[in-house]
């Protein structure tokens, strides 16, 4: 028997029940029962229909939601921002934001006064653009990288002020040979290593201001740690008219990285690739050659998915005209 919902009060056709029996009188199919059994089935089918419609309306706000802070929210949004682009309340908003940040799709922005996409969303977009994530399309440039050179390739992305690392290559080596390791998921401050130099120099001074304004952001790792704003926009300058970052030591004594970006459509990092070997090995001359091969790497990954260069074009020095010098040479000979 199939119960229309919802349903429709009629009186029997041999008057009305009791008042206790009243609750729940309905016609299914338009025969007219007063059945407890169908009576509970209808008040079940229709709390059911709307506790669906509920989840729905509360998933597609969800949904909204995060599009919302895709497409509008680079800095960050606050919940009246969002209530009023949802049409929904506050409060609503609040417990969407709480429930979302607990399950690692938003964080609270550096502020605290909005909110940010966080780390979890990339994995749904991994999930589903697998084949033509940055990471399975560097991979193989990676891994020729590493045979190359000799050194371990490392691939991160950028998260607010830190990095994030999601590929490694190692390079064929005997074991008790000593080389870098890095795990992956990992994270380290942007603002000390060639991957993160690399993605900040493509990014406004404007957002390097809010990322690094509050005190002791800068924080001393080693010795060559860059510790004041200043010198990190010089280095960024630096960084973007070369086509690669050097970490020289500024991470972790005895250990150099040279970085370079992986560029979208839009200009911006979408992530970054990295030689890291030891300071012992490697002198200035080495790694101004390596710096300009992953330059050359990275930037053939960025046109690989349809992103910009970052290898800066060359300046040609102007070629002398061979006319003009083979006819002094004519002249010489016929002189003597």
């Amino acid at each position: 028997m199939r119960c229309s919902l919802p349903s429709k009060r009629a009186r029997s056709p041999t008057g009305p029940p009791p008042r206790r029996d009243r609750v729940g009188w309905s016609y299914c199919d338009g025969i007219p029962s007063s059945s407890t059994d169908i009576r509970c089935n209808a008040v079940v089918s229709s709390r059911a229909v709307g506790e669906g419609r509920a989840i729905a309306r509360t998933a597609g706000r969800a949904l909204d939601l995060l599009m919302f802070l895709v497409e509008r929210g680079q800095n960050g949004l606050t919940a009246r921002e969002l209530s009023q682009m949802l049409g929904a309340p506050r409060t609503s908003v609040a417990d969407l934001l709480k429930v979302l940040e607990n399950r690692g799709f938003v964080a609270p922005t550096a502020e605290g006064h909005g909110w940010r996409l966080d780390f979890r969303v990339a994995q749904l977009g991994n999930a589903y653009l697998h084949e033509f994530s940055v990471r399975e399309v560097g991979r193989a440039a990676m891994r020729e990288l590493s045979r190359r050179t000799g050194l371990t390739t490392q691939m991160a992305v950028l998260d607010h002020t830190d990095i994030v690392y999601i590929e490694r290559q190692d390079a064929s080596r005997r074991r008790s040979e000593p080389h870098v390791v890095t795990d992956i998921g990992s994270r380290l401050p942007a603002y000390c290593t060639s991957l993160g130099k690399a993605m900040l120099a493509y990014l406004p001074d404007d957002e390097i201001d809010r990322l690094y304004e509050t005190q002791g952001a800068l924080a001393m790792r080693t010795r060559s740690t860059i510790t004041s704003l200043a010198r990190l926009k010089s280095e960024l300058a630096a960084i973007r008219r070369r086509g690669y970052a050097v970490d020289m030591e500024e991470t972790t004594e005895g250990i150099v990285c040279i970085g370079s970006p992986i560029l979208g459509a839009d200009g911006r990092p979408e992530a970054a690739i990295s030689l890291a070997g030891l300071s012992a090995g490697l002198a200035a001359a080495t790694i101004e050659s390596l710096g300009r091969t992953v330059a050359r790497t990275a930037s053939q990954v960025s046109s690989a998915r349809g992103g910009s260069r970052t290898m800066p074009k060359v300046q040609r020095a102007p070629v002398k005209r061979r006319r003009a010098a083979i006819h002094r040479r004519r002249r010489v000979r016929g002189a003597a």
